[in-house]
């Protein structure tokens, strides 16, 4: 289980319970400088600052007690945004036909960074459109992605 995996898990009920969810969480370590930052969304509605300072204070006080990151870091509670970034597989199956931004961990058929229209989503893999060819992209290979905002 990741660092994450095990603060979403820790934090998921006390957002849920506040009548919001989880939207997903990462953790940009950079010593007395690392970040945790939460996404929160309320279907339908989103959320507002209101609703991010409650979430904070829940998850503070849930951290505070659970202690899973030892080091010093800055909490931030965070709608997901218009171009926001996508965790899960089922984050994904939504968006069909949008426009996507992966980054891979490693090379796929000679690429790392992807910008295109995101064609397929099972629990599996994702499959993204870029100039005219389809990569197949498993999500164990995904280091970060978000949705691109068409205007």
């Amino acid at each position: 289980m990741t660092l994450e995996q095990k603060i979403e898990s820790l934090v998921a009920p006390a957002i849920e319970a506040l009548g919001m969810d989880l939207w997903g969480c990462e953790y940009i370590p950079a010593g007395k400088d690392s970040t945790l930052r939460i996404y929160i969304d309320r279907p339908g509605v989103g959320v507002t600052v209101d609703d991010c300072a409650k979430v904070s204070r829940q998850v503070s006080a849930i951290m505070d007690v659970e202690d899973p990151i030892s080091a010093a870091y800055l909490l931030e509670i965070s709608s997901p945004g218009m171009e926001r970034p996508l965790f899960k597989p089922e984050h994904y199956t939504p968006y069909i036909g949008k426009t996507v931004n992966v980054r891979a961990r490693s090379p796929i058929m000679g690429r790392r960074k992807f910008k295109g229209e995101l064609i397929q989503a099972d629990q599996d893999q994702i499959e993204v459109e870029v100039d005219r060819e389809v990569y197949e992209i498993p999500f164990s290979s995904i280091d970060k992605a978000n949705l691109v905002v068409e205007l």
